[in-house]
């Protein structure tokens, strides 16, 4: 079923910045503080068996200058400096394998897939641990670790990480530096925005279904999927109920689209019970650069599926031409 505001309505539905005071002194720190440790990344060649594309098995130094993994993909017949799309991972999932990232490279792009610190899944494994030990109490999962400090709070070492991934992309020598592009789906989706109100200079954003976005909104709405894991937190937790929430304020996406300038293709889906369709929406909305926006009626969290990846292809070769 439709899971929020008629169409009508979410058209219009621009909620106030939840912007904290300092926002931008608090992200120029803390990315500061990481470009203090040399980014040092190492590309090991790796044979998976894919006999049209280069692969290496990647890792480089992320927040805290801790190693974070991942894998640089590029087709072997392309010549030149190549666009590369950064992509970002959904919520509970790692880097996976190398031949499930086939879609880039085929079409002719470099490809850069940050593993997530923190997470694996049986069926989506990974291989970066977050070294980080928080003190106070939280709920499974990873929405609640830190949550009472910004400094401490597991988004910053997560955004800090796909910051650095771009870093590392632009200085490959096989990449052309003025076409790197940022991807990714739900908690993907989130850091893809996060990154473009960030960093500068993008060629471009690939914003899906974006998670971590207008918080306080979804935690009215749902409690399907990570929102919940804050919600069951502040059920019990009632006295850290503002503070949780002063901190979630420097990690809500709103704040990092207003910063945002590279054109961006979003996706919502209607029927989203994990993150509400009003969420992507405000995210559009408030985003500064130029912007396409994908609605799917009757999909949930899958959002368009093949049908926005087709979109998301389509958007770039008409960004890059060919």
């Amino acid at each position: 079923m439709f899971t929020d505001l008629p169409l009508d309505e979410l058209r219009r539905y621009r909620p106030p910045l939840p912007e904290p005071p300092g926002f931008d002194a608090f992200w120029h720190r803390t990315l500061d503080e990481a470009r203090a440790h040399d980014l040092a990344p190492r590309l090991t060649p790796l044979d998976g068996g894919l006999t049209e594309l280069h692969v290496d098995d990647l890792d480089f130094a992320g927040f805290g200058g801790h190693r974070i993994r991942g894998w640089f993909l590029r087709p072997r017949a392309a010549a030149g400096p190549l666009p590369c799309v950064v992509q970002y991972l959904g919520y509970g999932g790692g880097r996976m394998f190398p031949h499930d990232w086939l879609l880039w490279p085929s079409a002719g792009y470099a490809t850069l897939v940050m593993d997530t610190r923190g997470q694996s899944g049986p069926n989506r494994p990974g291989e970066t641990p977050d070294p980080v030990g928080i003190a106070h109490p939280g709920v499974p999962g990873k929405l609640t670790q830190g949550l009472l400090d910004p400094d401490t709070y597991y988004y910053r070492r997560l955004i800090t990480d796909a910051v650095r991934a771009v870093e590392v992309a632009h200085g490959h020598p096989a990449v052309d530096a003025a076409r790197i592009v940022v991807a990714g789906g739900s908690q993907g989706g989130g850091l893809a925005l996060a990154v473009a109100g960030l960093v500068p200079g993008l060629a471009a954003a690939l914003i899906d279904v974006p998670f971590l976005t207008d918080v306080r909104r979804a935690l009215d709405v749902t409690d399907q999927g990570p929102y919940g894991e804050l919600a069951r937190y502040f059920a019990g937790q009632r006295d850290h109920v503002d503070t949780a929430l002063h901190t979630l304020d420097h990690f809500d996406g709103l704040n990092f689209a207003v910063r945002a300038t590279a054109p961006a293709l979003f996706g919502t889906a209607l029927r989203d019970a994990v993150v509400p369709p009003s969420t992507g929406f405000a995210a559009y909305h408030h985003y500064a650069g130029d912007k396409q926006l994908e609605v799917w009626r009757f999909n949930a969290h899958e959002s368009g599926g093949g049908a926005q990846r087709t979109a998301e292809l389509r958007f770039l070769r008409k960004l890059f031409g060919g």
